[in-house]
């Protein structure tokens, strides 16, 4: 059925099989990839940087908008072209029609979080050439990120309704892990030298729901597998811990402490999505409420370091001129630190897709130019409040013009850095006390303070 390699020829060839790996989307498939990596690599098996050095080429697709469904087509097209073994895995995999439809020889498709699947049809294309060694793999594992971060996944699925999207019908309902099986991940990560903890699900907040909050054991005590107490456990081990796609359900307010006391970064990522109560109702948003803003300006007078990153997504359908302008207004009340906005695309198989009073994409585009400008002032402003006060930052990467950093306010990928212009003498990971000295909208220039 397959052009496989057999063990034997590869034998005989001395060489270990070689799998290229594509993986798009979001953090959370991000760590799939890991997970599929992590059990290919305790196999034997190498990872090539390289269509030509692969035998074989998985391609993790995302599935959730429309343009991502069609930028992981392309994506399976180039490795079809330039390698030709081509195994297909993610979100999009539950779409394995129209996959095959515009890509009739790729070898298999699985869909997200099948690991087991996605490493059979590796076996099944390039057979190992050896019984596994696991304990020649490190125990954390293999990740894709530099060795100072790692994403640490809370849950698969998500058990919201939100009438834009997918995701629930394709990764699932709610499933938590244990609380104990996440902080033994957390240590293991941890003692491997990660400094920053990025906490991700579909829904963080929620963790533990589905499990009824039952007891997990984590050195030697019986904890509540609960938002709050991963919280704390986390805040425990003495590094970053940064808080991702947090809805604001009420008992979020209890967690605002743990970052003013500093036992975790005063960082939360919320997708608020929009301001206007008719369009989060036709959105159908879990926790969404009317007094938001006011609710922000608490969290913010228990710590006042709080940043709050979100998105937000303009023309849904129906979003009248006067939604838009309330979403306007609520952005220089709200005063968010970090925002991230999207022109609403209709998703085969999501219920908003059939709503009526659809926007045009020219009023779309008009608007999401005006948020941006709206926030790039806001952010402006609040980013220029922190000049000549001195802060730790996190070093990314150093090259000979000097280092770029991140605060505690910047998630990697998607917020803004510290320059620390002409610093060549520091490594990633290290964790350095700066005083800012320049700031523009998005981005912060500092000198070490032993400088």
């Amino acid at each position: 059925m397959y052009d496989t390699l057999t063990a034997e020829s590869r034998q005989r060839r001395l060489e270990a099989p070689r799998v290229g790996f594509v993986s798009l989307g979001c953090p959370k498939a991000l760590v799939d990839s890991e997970r599929i990596i992590t059990r290919l690599r305790s196999e034997g098996y190498e990872i090539s940087p390289t269509y030509e050095g692969a035998d074989v080429v998985v391609v993790n697709t995302c599935g959730f908008l429309d343009s991502a469904k069609e930028e992981s087509l392309e994506a399976i097209g180039e490795a079809l072209s330039e390698n030709g073994r081509v195994i297909v895995t993610g979100c999009l995999g539950v779409e394995e029609a129209r996959i095959r439809s515009i890509h009739p020889d790729v070898l298999a498709v699985t869909g997200p979080h099948q690991y087991e699947a996605v490493v059979n049809e590796v076996h099944r294309v390039v057979p190992p050439v050896h019984d596994p060694f696991l304990d020649l793999m490190p125990e954390q594992g293999i990740r894709l990120t530099p060795r100072h971060y790692a994403y640490l996944k809370i849950s698969e699925g998500c058990s919201n309704a939100c009438s834009f999207c997918i995701i629930p019908s394709i990764r699932g309902r709610l499933v938590s892990r244990p609380l104990g099986n996440v902080m033994r991940e957390a240590e293991r990560l941890v003692a491997a030298g990660v400094k920053e903890l990025l906490v991700i699900s579909q829904d963080t907040s929620a963790y533990g729901v589905d499990l009824k909050y039952q007891a997990s054991e984590w050195r030697g005590e019986e904890r509540a597998t609960r938002f709050q107490e991963l919280v704390e456990a986390l805040g425990s081990l003495g590094v970053w811990v940064r808080l991702h796609y947090v809805y604001p359900y009420p008992h979020v307010d209890r967690v605002i402490p743990l970052m003013a006391e500093g036992k975790v970064l005063p960082y939360l990522d919320i997708p608020f999505q929009h301001a206007a109560p008719t369009v989060l109702k036709a959105m159908r948003r879990p926790a969404h409420q009317e007094r938001t803003a006011e609710r922000i300006a608490n969290w913010r007078e228990i710590c006042p370091d709080l940043c709050l990153r979100s998105t937000f997504i303009v023309g849904f359908p129906g979003e009248t001129d006067k939604d838009f302008e309330q979403l306007l207004e609520w952005l220089q009340v709200a005063r968010l630190n970090r925002v991230g906005c999207f022109k609403y695309e209709n998703v085969a198989g999501a219920a908003s897709s059939e709503l009526a009073d659809q926007i045009p994409e020219e009023v779309k585009q008009e608007r999401f130019g005006q948020l941006m400008a709206v926030q790039q002032e806001v952010s402006r402003k609040l980013l220029g409040e922190r000049v000549g006060q001195q802060i730790d930052v996190i070093v990314d990467e150093v090259d000979h013009e000097g280092a770029v950093a991140r605060s505690k306010w910047d998630a990697p990928e998607i917020d803004g850095c510290v320059f620390l212009n002409g610093e060549t003498n520091m490594s990633g990971g290290d964790i350095v006390r700066v005083r800012i000295t320049h700031a523009d909208e998005y981005d912060l220039w500092a000198q070490p303070m032993e400088s």
